[in-house]
């Protein structure tokens, strides 16, 4: 007995007694012959024929060309009893050479019948044609015809079994490459919220839906309860009618399912609805997954959800992982900053400040979302090399003189040498923006005077938001600009101290860095 790999449950039973499974449909039998009595004594003899509890229905066919018009419209035909001779004297073989090469049915059994044995030799028709019984008609009596009949339907049964079984399979497989094509998509995605809205697609994508209605939460489970609240939630992503529910409690009866997940520690099919439940081993975060308004869900998709929802809890706990490296490794960047900063009586918000309008530019000028986090994180060291810097240089309230211009000018090249010989990504990139922030694009700039692309783009979309904070805000120097005379004076270095594009991008959305600006006001 073979089984449906998906269900688990056998597709056919020989042992199954008839009025086992009377809902079945009836077997299907082609009968192809040009003597209208051949159809009717055939029928009779079969007419109480039953296998499995299943019946025989008939398809009648007067000729070669009625036949194929026949096996085109219809599905699942068991088996075809086709004469030899009819319109012509091989009609009856040039329709199996058609339903074997042209058609590619090869599951349908098919039993030879001639009045003429003559007109095609057994032995030749046997090795010649792809047929599974060669009857000639006369010996053909009820008996045989039912034992035929029998044979060639276990047969076709059989067949069928191991194709359906291979379908199965190949839908496993199929499911298993989407499970880890979506999974792998997942480890892509660096940033929290990014990979609750990838979690999303991908699994409105396995399960072929339209994500209409998703929720995606990222759950505080309570180490004594196991339960959650609302206060425990933190919505990371959300369609349908969770779009904007970032700041709602959410219903009970969600809530409720919510916390069965977690009870269950697996995912729950509840009705028309599909919670996910994805775990992580060393945290105690859990993505939770709250689907509704689906239909009914297969076995063979929820198998491809509970392998995918291991591995999205595997790449989840990498990213809080990575997370806390990088967030621990930018807030060390960060106070790093302020103090240079802070050394050099800048005002007390620049660096973080800076971080954000360089994210800001960096995404108006096209770059990934991952280059834009890596100059937010990096872009607080550009002046690290101010720590060798003396006080009477770096805080000289008047104009400096060649001398101690000539000292300033080598903060640059020493913030490089302190980061440079790092391998990690931000500290790297933090390096570049060190050495050429204070290039100008004209290559009028130090500390190497070079020119245009040839500067680094972090480091040109950080020489705009360095001078930008610079001239709104105060210093031990100057007092703060109108934002309008910022803007005119940025105006014109355009092309010479900085990128036109570049500049041009961040002048036409100033309200952005307006809005960084406020935000981040000094006390």
């Amino acid at each position: 007995m073979l089984f449906d790999i998906a269900k688990k449950k056998p597709l056919f039973s020989a042992n199954k007694s008839n009025d086992q499974t009377p809902d079945l449909p009836p077997w299907k039998i082609l009968i192809v012959d040009d003597e209208p009595d051949i159809h009717s004594v055939t029928k009779l003899a079969l007419s109480r024929f039953k296998l499995d509890g299943r019946s025989l229905s008939f398809l009648n066919a007067y000729s070669g060309l009625q036949a194929k018009e026949l096996l085109e419209k219809e599905k699942d035909i068991a088996i075809a009893f086709i004469d030899v001779v009819m319109e012509s004297d091989h009609a009856g073989l040039e329709l199996i050479k058609w339903i074997r090469d042209d058609f590619g049915n090869r599951t349908m059994r098919i039993i030879l019948r001639t009045g003429q044995p003559g007109q095609a030799p057994e032995e030749d028709v046997i090795v010649n044609y792809d047929i599974n019984d060669y009857k000639a008609k006369a010996e053909l009596d009820s008996r045989k015809l039912m034992t035929s009949v029998y044979s060639a339907l276990r047969s076709y049964r059989d067949i069928m079994e191991i194709e359906q079984a291979r379908i199965a399979q190949a839908q496993h497989r199929q499911g298993l490459e989407r499970v880890l094509e979506a999974t792998s998509g997942l480890f892509e995605l660096r940033t929290l919220h990014r990979f609750a809205d990838g979690l999303l697609n991908q699994v409105a994508s396995l399960l072929n839906l339209s994500n209409e209605t998703l929720l995606l939460t990222c759950n505080a489970i309570d180490a004594m309860s196991g339960h959650v609240d609302n206060k425990d939630i933190e919505i990371l992503a959300g369609t349908g009618r969770f779009q904007d529910c970032n700041s709602k409690a959410l219903p009970e009866d969600i809530m409720s399912l919510l916390n069965r997940a977690l009870d269950e520690k697996r995912c729950l099919y509840e009705n028309n609805c599909f919670i996910g439940y994805f775990p992580t081993k060393s945290s105690k975060w859990i993505n939770i997954l709250y689907m509704d308004g689906l239909d009914k869900i297969s076995d063979l998709d929820k198998k491809l959800v509970d392998i995918f929802a291991i591995n999205v809890g595997v790449a989840f706990e990498n990213l809080l992982l990575n997370q806390e490296v990088e967030d621990t490794q930018s807030e060390l960047i960060l106070r790093l900053g302020d103090v240079v900063e802070s050394r050099s009586k800048e005002a007390a918000h620049h660096v973080k400040r800076m971080a954000e309008y360089c994210y800001e530019l960096a995404l108006l000028a096209g770059l990934s979302e991952r280059d834009a986090d890596l100059i937010k994180r990096a872009s607080p060291m550009h002046d690290v090399g101010k720590i060798a810097t003396p006080d009477s240089v770096l805080l000289k309230p008047s104009k400096l003189d060649d001398d101690e211009w000539d000292i300033m000018k080598q903060h640059p090249v020493i913030g490089h040498q302190i980061l440079a010989n790092s391998d990690r990504p931000i500290l790297k990139a933090a390096s570049i923006i060190s050495l050429q922030h204070h290039e100008k694009y004209d290559g009028s700039g130090y500390p190497h005077g070079i020119t245009g692309k040839e500067i680094h783009i972090f480091a040109r979309i950080v020489a705009i938001a360095d001078v930008f904070d610079a001239l709104v805000h105060k210093r031990c120097y100057k007092d703060a600009w109108p934002l309008k005379d910022v803007l005119a004076e940025m105006t014109r270095c355009s092309g010479s101290h900085f990128d036109p594009d570049l500049l041009k991008l961040f002048i036409d959305n100033i309200d952005i860095f307006e809005q960084i600006k406020i935000h981040w006001v000094d006390v």
